[in-house]
């Protein structure tokens, strides 16, 4: 790994967990079981140097500032999955034999989490803040288990934290499990981490661990064997990516909400609408396509706050569904931001509790596994949310400058929402061929918001 010393890794177990009791076993949705054959989550955040003063878990003065935090750090996570059990665990299977199908669950035995303490020599935190494209290698390597699927979880951490040290700073990487949880789900555990960290002894806000079926549905849910998990996808060469990430202050995504809602004469386009929908015109106008191309976008839509009554937001697991906007290319440059943003906000409005109860239904009788080439598509495809909180993980030492992803689940078109680091502002990480990066980043219409 280029530049990259490994220090060490190491196990990380729940601290109070006593081998004496039954492990608890968590049945998995269809919203879990879809992603057996993806990556994991991997999210991780930058900070400039710490002070080791912070660092409650002090073994002796005698030891270097950085020891004495990566201890807190894996002190505190053990104290965290107190909470989140099923991180500290594995899946499991049950092979069916009088239907041949097989099931997964997870098995909350305390197997335990990866913990991988790293330098990143002579990089500084300006080497990942200030050039243009994102050093992808270099930001990738902050991240552990690289390259794992999600239902290698059988013998794999679903779990893994790696602490790299910078010049001036340090990454904190997770990779966590995609069939254990969602984007909500990974910062939720994010945060009540930082909250162990502060010195919290209970958490603000509990994980919720049961899972969510619908009435009838039989558990655990039956996969038929000819949906084989297999390694397959890894043969596919993806085409050269690069990645960038455009920021967008509250003041211009008021601009282009109150643009897109004007042209269409409503006050129901959100902001997230408006500029998606703005950053979509800007792709599709680099490309010259034929008019009548169709062009899709894909966005996943939180469902916990669509059922009745709501999943709580601690509601652990997964909680999305996808749902795809296509236009005409000649349509979505001529009719302008609001049709476009509108567009968006008729096709999330569709995603009823009806339509996501039809979904969880048929899937259990049709089981569908998404793979990334089922994924990779000319749609772009947006993930993540600007209202997760990410600036407000505080291990103690204040606030992080910035957020990354590692490079699970990344193929032309993933486009990732972040809120940016100034209070109502967005940041787009976009992963696309460097042509339309290029094309984007000179396109005056895009650039002056």
């Amino acid at each position: 790994m280029a530049g990259i010393r490994l220090i060490s890794t190491s196990t990380v177990k729940a601290a109070s967990h006593k081998p004496e009791h039954p492990t608890q076993r968590i049945e998995l949705t269809p919203w879990d079981l879809q992603l057996l054959l993806v990556d994991p989550i991997q999210k991780g955040l930058l900070f400039h140097n710490p002070k080791a003063s912070q660092a409650k878990e002090a073994e002796s003065e005698s030891e270097s500032e950085i020891t004495l935090l990566v201890h807190h750090l894996r002190t505190t996570l053990s104290r965290t999955l107190d909470f989140f059990t099923p991180f500290a665990g594995r899946l499991a299977t049950i092979e069916n034999k009088d239907n041949n199908t097989i099931s997964y669950f997870i098995d909350c035995n305390n197997a335990g989490a990866q913990f991988v303490h790293a330098v990143a020599n002579g990089v500084s935190v300006a080497d990942i803040l200030e050039p243009v494209y994102v050093p992808l290698q270099l930001v990738n390597s902050f991240f552990p288990l690289n390259g794992v699927r999600n239902y290698e979880g059988i013998s794999k951490p679903l779990l893994g934290v790696q602490i790299t040290e910078l010049v001036d700073g340090i990454f904190i990487g997770c990779t966590i499990n995609h069939t254990v949880v969602d984007g909500t789900s990974f910062w939720h555990f994010f945060n009540s981490w930082s909250e162990i960290s502060r010195g919290f002894d209970q958490l603000s806000k509990p994980p919720v661990l049961q899972r969510f079926f619908l009435d009838g549905i039989d558990c655990p849910i039956k996969i038929p064997y000819g949906k084989k998990l297999s390694d397959g996808d890894s043969l596919i060469t993806p085409p050269p990516l690069k990645e960038r990430v455009f920021h967008f202050t509250k003041e211009n995504v008021a601009r282009l909400k109150a643009k897109a809602n004007s042209e269409i004469g409503t006050n129901r386009i959100s902001s997230l609408q408006a500029l998606l929908a703005h950053f979509w015109r800007s792709v599709i106008r680099s490309q010259n396509l034929d008019p009548n191309q169709q062009v899709l976008y894909r966005l996943l839509i939180g469902a916990r706050p669509r059922l009745h009554p709501p999943l709580p937001d601690e509601y652990l697991g997964n909680a999305v569904q996808a749902g795809t906007v296509a236009i005409k290319a000649g349509d979505l440059l001529k009719r302008g931001l609001g049709y476009a943003a509108w567009e968006m906000n008729k096709m999330v409005a569709l995603h009823t509790e009806e339509k996501l109860r039809s979904f969880l239904e048929s899937w259990v009788e049709k089981p569908e596994i998404l793979t990334e080439s089922s994924m990779a598509s000319t749609a772009l495809v947006t993930s993540s949310s600007p209202r997760f909180n990410v600036y407000g993980n505080d291990f103690g030492w204040g606030r992080p400058v910035a957020v990354r992803s590692g490079g699970g689940n990344k193929t032309h078109g993933k486009i990732t929402v972040f809120p940016g680091a100034a209070q109502g502002s967005v940041d787009i990480e976009a992963c696309l061929s460097p042509e339309i990066l290029k094309a984007i980043g000179n396109d005056s219409e895009f650039t002056d918001v």
